[in-house]
């Protein structure tokens, strides 16, 4: 066991997605927030072939540098096991040496965004090792990363979003024809998004439907399932949520506002991390009613999905002041220009602090289902 008197955590980043480096920048932030005299930690990145690594614990190696994305490499350091075992033992493979415990591990932070991570699969080694972790479970993680499964969700709850269609492998596969004419019927612009993906990557705004079918192609690069979206005009806001350490209803921050400008038609992976072209606004403008209206949006999506400790919503509010739903994060960015850590900070709430809370609220979860 842990006999270390500070709270030891792993963090776990990298992974095998298109996301692999912003979920490195993220663990940057979170490494640099966590405070060493009360947090004992064990940085494992993942590389983007899915080999675990223990990496150093320098936050400014997980920082964009002169314009380049950081990654996990094979290089960073030795190989690290994490067996789905209740006796929580991460153990170090040097090269010739038989495999040694590192750590008792008293919870994980995952900073893992997009597939293999944020989608319920290292939720669910985490469950059949025992070991706390921070955020969502299996179900809530799966539902949150796949686009068409949360809008059946939100839907039985009632909450507003915009009309869609879904196009799975085999529809395309075999009925490309049928699925093309089943998205003309939404109005253009639309939105063609890889269905299991974050970050904006892979996503195409489409304004002639002569275009459709390569943006189709595009996000099936990403994901064989396809989500489009009807555009809606309004203001992109978004809302964090975290859940009562008294088990209550979960709280949500104010708002924020994005907006982007130059050439950029939306937010997109470019406008979100390396262009410099976006305007956040911490809290947004809305009227008193408008915001709550959204916060309590932002909190019934949490419900609905089943999420646990923390999330990111994004909605749409139009010029009538209808709150659409955009899309949840199980796992939002914690980047230097991450809204889910500002928005909390304007609501009250330091940056070491929310991650300290993160962490003291994943150690009083109940094991196993809840």
């Amino acid at each position: 066991m842990n006999s270390s008197p500070r709270i030891r955590v792993a963090v776990v980043f990298g992974g095998r997605s298109t996301e692999h480096q912003i979920s490195c920048i993220s663990a940057g932030g979170v490494l640099r927030a966590l405070d060493p005299e009360q947090f004992d930690v064990v940085p494992v990145g993942i590389t983007p072939e899915g080999r675990w690594v223990l990496v150093d614990s320098d936050p400014d190696r997980l920082s964009i540098a002169d314009g380049r994305l950081p990654s996990v490499g094979d290089e960073t350091g030795a190989p690290v096991v994490w067996t789905a075992d209740p006796s929580r033992a991460l153990s170090v493979h040097e090269p010739g040496q038989v495999p040694e415990v590192l750590a008792d591990v008293d919870v994980v932070f995952p900073l893992l965004h997009g597939p293999y991570g944020e989608d319920g699969t290292i939720q669910g080694l985490l469950e059949l090792a025992g070991v706390p972790y921070v955020g969502s479970g299996v179900l809530a993680s799966a539902a949150a990363m796949d686009k068409a499964v949360t809008k059946v969700l939100v839907a039985a709850a009632g909450i507003t979003q915009a009309p869609f269609v879904v196009i799975s492998d085999r529809a395309w596969s075999f009925g490309r024809e049928q699925a093309l004419e089943s998205v003309c019927e939404l109005r253009l612009p639309v939105f063609v998004k890889p269905a299991r993906a974050g970050s904006s990557v892979g996503i195409t705004r489409v304004t002639e439907w002569a275009d459709l079918e390569e943006a189709i192609e595009a996000a099936r690069e990403h994901d064989p399932k396809v989500v489009i979206e009807q555009g809606i005009v309004g203001r992109e806001i978004e809302c964090g949520v975290l859940a009562r350490a008294d088990g209550r209803g979960p709280e949500a921050s104010v708002c924020a506002e994005v907006r982007v400008l130059g050439d950029h038609a939306f937010y997109d992976f470019e406008a979100k991390y390396l262009d410099d072209v976006t305007e956040l606004t911490v809290p947004a403008d809305l009227p008193e009613g408008l915001s709550e209206r959204v916060r309590e949006a932002a909190c019934a999506v949490f419900d609905a999905v089943g999420c646990e400790d923390y999330a990111r919503v994004d909605f749409f509010v139009t010029d009538g002041g209808t709150v659409v739903l955009n899309e949840i994060n199980t796992i939002p960015g914690f980047t230097h220009i991450s809204l889910f850590p500002r928005m909390w900070q304007a609501s009250g709430i330091e940056y070491p602090d929310l991650v300290a809370r993160l962490v003291r609220t994943a150690l009083e979860k109940r094991r196993g289902l809840r």
